[in-house]
């Protein structure tokens, strides 16, 4: 198995290319530059695969502040990385591993199974999200999406539901759509992200586990700029970066939703119901927004956006009641969450800034519920 092999190191800070030299230590994966200075060292079990084509593995570390990458072209490379790397997991056997471990589990202690999730599953919750793969993450996602997608559109508006089917909509979808792209890309998640604009009047945005993100008409209607849209948004995504949705429903569905993680089968009925029911009633926790704020400003400056855009728009809609992960909350802790957001984009280098969308695609993005 190799042992060190060349790759492309990107800083997470600008667009520059490094070649570096990638050597597999004991315990960690080194990443050198050309004259031998160690520019990253990330240890195995915190190595993560980002979103990248079958030729290509694409890793960083997981929690890391700056979104630093590595892209390795050498599939022996790959492969011997992925080989000492469970995260990582491009052939599967990590998810096998855990299946077998959890039934394993299951069939040996199921009764202090059944008494951890009544009394302790709170306690227990972060370690088990971290034992779930991207993959069944997103079937979790899929699953829940129907139950959530029919408790918002509690009109009942059916296919009228989603905003940008008119004969002139166009340009909005063009400008949404322009907008995620440059998200996604600037947050390189294992997940690829799904986002339309819904009928709801609240400012506000669901992001569910695996990618799946409604932006509602009341949030575009009341973002003053794409980057004011960009920003909660953002937000959004750092709860899908943190897995908070996925956190959230093991700790509020339990055993069910357990067990249909331990199966890979979540078209049960109950499940998806309690689960979808939990997502659109969860309040994260002071930890968790400010968690996701921050990933917010530090998403803004890897585009050139504005990071504070996200502060003002809490600032002018806060404690506006909507369904859903609350982003808005009473008028002090606001400005509290506003002081930090403020303070952190201070300190946290930005690409060149540049605008999102220009003013046309901005002004066809405002339009995007508008009827036809």
């Amino acid at each position: 198995m190799l042992t060190s092999g060349p790759g492309i190191y990107f800083d997470g800070l600008t667009t520059a290319r490094h070649p570096v030299s990638v050597e597999l230590g004991e315990k960690a994966l080194r990443v050198r530059a050309a004259g031998g200075a160690v520019l990253a060292e990330w240890a195995y079990d915190r190595i993560e695969a980002l979103s990248a084509p079958e030729h290509l593995l694409r890793i960083g570390k997981a929690g890391n502040p700056v979104l630093a990458r590595l892209e390795v072209r050498d599939p022996d490379l790959a492969a011997a990385i992925d080989a000492v790397s469970l995260p990582i997991d491009r052939s599967g056997r990590g998810e096998r591993r855990f299946r077998r471990r959890i039934v394993l589990w299951s069939m040996a202690a199921v009764a202090s199974l059944i008494l951890v999730g009544a009394v302790g599953l709170p306690l227990i919750a972060t370690r088990l999200t971290a034992l779930v793969s991207y993959g069944l993450e997103r079937k979790l996602g899929q699953a829940i999406d129907a139950q959530v997608h029919a408790a918002l559109d509690n009109r009942r508006l059916g296919a009228g539901f989603e905003c940008g089917h008119g004969d002139s909509a166009g340009a909005a979808n063009a400008a949404f759509g322009k907008l995620m792209q440059q998200l996604e890309a600037a947050a390189a998640l294992p997940q690829r992200f799904d986002a339309s604009v819904v009928r709801r009047p609240e400012a506000n945005a669901i992001a569910l586990p695996g990618g799946r993100i409604y932006v509602f008409e009341g949030l575009i209607g009341e973002a003053g700029s794409p980057d004011e849209l960009a920003g909660v948004i953002s937000h959004e995504i750092g709860h899908v970066a943190r897995r908070d949705g996925t956190q959230s429903i093991i700790e509020g569905a339990g055993l069910s939703v357990l067990f249909g993680l331990l199966l890979g089968d979540f078209v049960g009925g109950g499940a998806v119901v309690l689960a979808a029911t939990t997502i659109l009633k969860t309040s994260y926790s002071r930890q968790a927004e400010a968690a996701a704020d921050a990933y917010g400003v530090r998403l803004m400056a890897i585009l050139g956006g504005d990071m504070r855009a996200l502060g003002r728009i809490l600032l002018r809609i806060a404690g506006a009641t909507h369904p859903g992960p609350r982003i808005l909350v009473d008028h002090p802790e606001t400005r509290q969450r506003v002081a930090a957001i403020d303070a952190l984009a201070a300190l946290t280098p930005s690409a060149p800034s540049r605008a999102l969308l220009d003013p046309a695609e901005w002004a066809a993005l405002k339009s995007i519920c508008v009827r036809s």
